[in-house]
């Protein structure tokens, strides 16, 4: 079993796509560090989170080092930005992000790293979740202005979504 380590991006294209349950009721196993958890998730839909099953996790000494690290050499990432790849590199975590300076950090430091579509595939894979939901989910998240997923892979999905549910 893998555990993902997910940044907040994540977290909020679920929400804003209405699959933050399906997601979590798919059998994912989503952490997210306590410092990211503090002060990006708290105050907002923490409490519906962690219901839904989301993990907060503690890094050790060694890991809010090498976090504080990164941090220094990359001053686009905020801190909790650090703590997620930081955390990922354990053995059998992967770091769940859609943030493109994240993701090019973590690669370049061997993390393994999924990002939403993945996501959207795997709770596919898993028979609990519907191609309509998955494509009305996908329709909203790619509809919104902030949206950076890759045009092709977005509508490659909704095609064949949009062909199971037909």
């Amino acid at each position: 079993m893998i555990i993902l380590v997910s940044d907040t991006s994540v977290l909020i294209d679920l929400e804003r796509g209405g699959l933050l349950e399906p997601a979590f009721s798919s059998g994912l196993t989503m952490v997210v560090p306590d410092l990211l958890y503090e002060r990006e998730l708290a105050a907002d839909n923490g409490e519906l989170l962690r219901q839904l099953g989301l993990g907060v996790v503690a890094l050790t000494p060694d890991e809010v080092t090498f976090a504080q690290q990164l941090r220094t050499l990359r001053s686009g990432l905020s801190l909790p930005d650090c703590f997620a790849p930081s955390y990922a590199r354990r053995p059998n975590h992967v770091l769940l992000t859609g943030d493109k300076l994240l993701r090019t950090e973590a690669l370049s430091r061997q993390c393994v790293v999924y990002g939403l579509l993945w996501i959207l595939d795997q709770m596919e894979m898993s028979g609990k979740i519907g191609a309509a939901m998955l494509h009305e989910g996908l329709t909203r998240i790619s509809n919104h202005q902030r949206c950076r997923l890759p045009k092709n892979e977005v509508l490659a999905r909704l095609h064949r979504w949009q062909m199971r549910s037909q």
